[in-house]
């Protein structure tokens, strides 16, 4: 979820400030009548629909389609104009561009497609009257084919700059969405300020500091996060951890922590702090991997890491081929996707933003297969999010299960929908995730059931030797014919 610091914000504002417009940022003020913070969430939750609308019909402007992905008939028609122009002057004898002019003619169109085919309109495609009564005909040809060849020429470009428009159209969708998305979430969230209130403002005041502002968000996954605007009082400082194992004591029941980007201490100045309840569940994780046979960098990247949601992000990209080129594309795809996650991004977000950049970028880009897997440490619930990746695997109470879905690599088309896939996790329960080359370097045809029966026989053992073990399976069966990782996790409930 992204954060609601600004609904915690509330300052006084004029009637001019009102006529002006934008965005309002509230503050508290002591000794004065401190504002309802259902009726601020609301309105600047109501104000983030609207934008979020405004965006989506921006969107929906740019989508009406441009005549030609192809050469069209007026191209066609235009070529052989110019041709005749320039070449049959006053001469009517087959009158070749008259009858292709006609409404009712299919011969501009078999050229057209010739000249697609073949990348030129060859003599044979001629009809037999030109070939037999032209006294120029090769020059004719040559001239029809250089105008078709500009033509061809200003489609690409075309082309291109419709690429870029669906590029753009995409993106204004998703910040649509993500806006939508966090009038949501303000919408849902509540404040459980006054609960815990006190407690807390006597907690620190016994461990030297002073709680001036306070502001408790609890969202739909139940995960609560706190504002603190606070200082101290002895002169000394004190770090933001410190004040989070105050918080938690405070609070009761499971720890806190402050966020990555909240303040690091607290000073006598006053300075507010950002934190986060820790997630019912918790979990490890392992990794393996070895490059191709004769090759020292692996194309395949992956980054582990947790959120300021309570999510805990998995994302291994698979780049074309194998090498330094490969890795540097791979580790381009992860590192993209992990900021826009960190700033907000959903991951079917992210990876759909990553692919317009990846198009924009043409050729100097080659397509990569990303796997994306997000666990909810709130609810236990895991989202795996695929994009031509390979399969992934749920070791659970019930055995193996199998998670598969798409084809379709990042960076070939536009636009490219993330295949989703969704299931809950229990204590205990392990992930396994790896690349095309760990699968494709097993025994059978079946390389997806050979996987699964291996992981089946398996002992219950930790993420690094699940990870560890998968690769030395996929190394006894011939050798690191291509890049291989392997990267494991495992998820247990908080006692």
């Amino acid at each position: 979820m992204i954060s609601l610091f600004f609904a915690y914000n509330l300052f006084e504002y004029s009637k001019e400030d009102m006529r002006r417009g934008g965005i309002f940022l509230f503050f508290f003020k002591r000794k004065e009548k401190r504002l309802d913070m259902a009726d601020a969430t609301g309105y600047t939750a109501a104000r983030l629909a609207d934008l979020a609308a405004s965006l989506s019909r921006l969107a929906k402007s740019f989508t009406e389609e441009i005549d030609g992905r192809h050469l069209s008939r007026e191209d066609g028609a235009a070529a052989m104009q110019t041709a005749a122009a320039m070449v049959c002057g006053s001469c009517s004898r087959c009158n070749l561009y008259q009858d292709s002019a006609r409404e009712d003619s299919y011969y501009l169109y078999y050229l057209l497609r010739a000249f697609e085919v073949h990348g030129a309109v060859r003599m044979e495609d001629m009809p037999l009257l030109f070939r037999q009564t032209c006294f120029h005909k090769e020059k004719y040809l040559n001239q029809l084919n250089s105008s078709l060849g500009r033509a061809t020429m200003n489609l690409s470009w075309k082309n291109r700059f419709l690429e870029s428009r669906d590029a753009v159209v995409v993106q204004f969708r998703e910040l649509a969405s993500i806006i939508e998305e966090f009038s949501h979430q303000m919408e849902q969230a509540l404040d459980v300020t006054a609960e815990k209130e006190e407690a807390v403002k006597r907690a620190f005041k016994k461990h030297h500091m002073l709680v001036e502002k306070m502001l408790v968000l609890e969202y739909e996954n139940k995960q609560r996060e706190a504002y603190l605007t606070v200082r101290t009082t002895h002169g000394a400082c004190l770090t933001s951890k410190e004040a989070a194992a105050v918080l938690g004591h405070a609070m009761g029941g499971r720890k806190w922590y402050p966020a990555r980007d909240s303040r690091a201490i607290v000073t006598r100045q006053l300075g507010t702090l950002r934190f986060t309840e820790e997630g019912k569940y918790q979990m490890l994780y392992g990794a393996a991997r070895t490059p191709r046979q004769g090759e020292k960098v692996s194309g395949d990247n992956y980054v582990l890491f947790k959120n300021v949601e309570g999510q805990v992000i998995m994302s291994l990209a698979d780049g074309m081929g194998t090498g330094r080129q490969a890795s540097r594309e791979s580790g381009k795809i992860v590192d993209l996707t992990e900021q826009l996650m960190e700033a907000g991004f959903t991951a079917r977000s992210s990876l759909k933003l990553v692919n317009t950049v990846l198009l924009l970028a043409g050729a100097e880009q080659h397509p990569a297969a990303v796997d994306l897997l997000c666990v909810d440490l709130n609810t236990g619930v895991l989202e795996v999010m695929k994009l031509g990746a390979a399969a992934s695997f749920v070791i659970g109470r019930d055995g193996v299960e199998l998670l598969d879905a798409g084809d379709v690599p990042m960076g070939i088309l536009n636009p490219v929908e993330p295949a989703l896939l969704s299931k809950k996790l229990w204590d205990d329960d392990r992930i396994v995730m790896v690349s095309d080359g760990v699968l494709d370097g097993l025994w059978g045809e079946d390389k997806e059931k050979t996987l699964k029966e291996f992981l089946e026989a398996l002992p219950p053992s930790g993420p690094q030797e699940i990870a560890d073990q998968v690769l030395n399976f996929a190394l006894s069966s011939g050798g690191a014919r291509d890049d291989m990782t392997v990267l494991a996790a495992g998820i247990w409930e908080k006692s």
